[in-house]
């Protein structure tokens, strides 16, 4: 029980570290998990959307599992795909952690709704700029129905394409890619439709995010409430502050579903550039404020370690 306490102690700030990830990660197993936007407080507050009530998080005994909640934030960033270019928003990646000691392996666990929160990115240019203009028929038709800004307003919102694998504890303290995330971006627009990607759930972006800057540290201990206590808190919380995180070596595939029937698709891979080879495109998130959270000594607690955490984390709710 005392080494994986031990263990948890060594490699909770490289699991704070390596959360500071822009994309979303796929939906959690069906289960309870605590509702979104749930107020908590103290040291809590961060995590309001970890899914402490998942069952793979309550069954984790503290010795051969150890739970823990991560939570990341960027307030903005910037994206190249291809040859198109814009600023992301703000961004809000939650998830659940079970550590496995033995082996050095771990398990993601995200919120049933996903793991990401985030604001859509305002493509500039709009339609006119990813798309047009352009002298086919089929095209050029569609470009001129855009007479107002409404009609030409673009936006691209990241979103899951499968189960994130490859998650690297070490890298987030050092360098090297932190996870694989498969994704997909949706396009919406009034002339593209409700189904315009790039990417897909069976050819995704694949992202391996990881370190361009390094986090400053800092760890605190508190109770089950949330409330601090430096020297006998039964929970300790790893804050990871200022650091940069990003990919530069992830390809892009081709868009699809754009347009009725799709026929637009083509014309919008014209213009950025897709299918684009790895190395021509390029994600930043900026100033990214990383915590984690768990038991200080989850070994003391086997064989109920996930429920005391579940069951610290409700004693917080505001």
């Amino acid at each position: 029980m005392r080494s994986a306490s031990k263990t948890w102690i060594k490699a909770t700030g490289a699991v704070a570290a390596s959360a500071a990830l822009v994309m979303p990660l796929t939906a959690s197993p069906a289960g309870a998990a605590p509702a979104a936007a749930t107020q908590l407080n103290g040291s809590w507050a961060p995590f309001d959307r970890c899914p402490v009530d998942a069952p793979a998080m309550l069954a984790a005994d503290g010795d051969t599992d150890v739970p823990l909640c991560v939570t990341s934030t960027s307030p903005n960033g910037s994206i190249k795909l291809g040859k198109t270019e814009a600023t992301t928003g703000s961004t809000n990646l939650q998830f659940g952690v079970i550590q496995h000691p033995a082996d050095g392996t771990y398990t993601v666990v995200p919120p049933p709704a996903g793991s990401l929160i985030t604001g859509k990115t305002t493509i500039p240019g709009g339609l006119l700029g990813i798309m047009c203009p352009s002298n086919v028929p089929v095209v050029s038709a569609v470009c001129g129905q855009i007479t107002n800004a409404t009609l030409n307003k673009v936006t691209a919102t990241v979103e899951s394409a499968g189960t994130p694998t490859d998650f690297s504890l070490v890298a987030g303290i050092s360098s090297g890619p932190i996870v694989k995330l498969p994704v997909k971006i949706r396009l919406e627009n009034p002339l593209l439709g409700s189904n315009c990607y790039i990417g897909s759930s069976s050819n995704p972006v694949l992202l391996r995010p990881g370190n361009i800057s390094a986090p400053s540290f800092a760890a605190s201990r508190f109770n089950a409430d949330g409330t601090a206590n430096p020297d006998e808190g039964s929970l300790i919380q790893i804050a990871l502050s200022g650091a940069a995180q990003g990919d530069s070596q992830f390809s892009v595939p081709k868009a699809s579903g754009c347009g009725l029937g799709g026929l637009l698709s083509w014309a919008i891979d014209l213009k950025v550039g897709l299918p684009a080879a790895a190395g021509s495109s390029n994600l930043v998130l900026n100033d990214a404020k990383t915590y984690t959270a768990g038991l200080t000594a989850p070994g003391l607690s086997v064989p109920d370690a996930g429920k005391e955490l579940s069951e610290s984390w409700h004693s917080a709710v505001k």
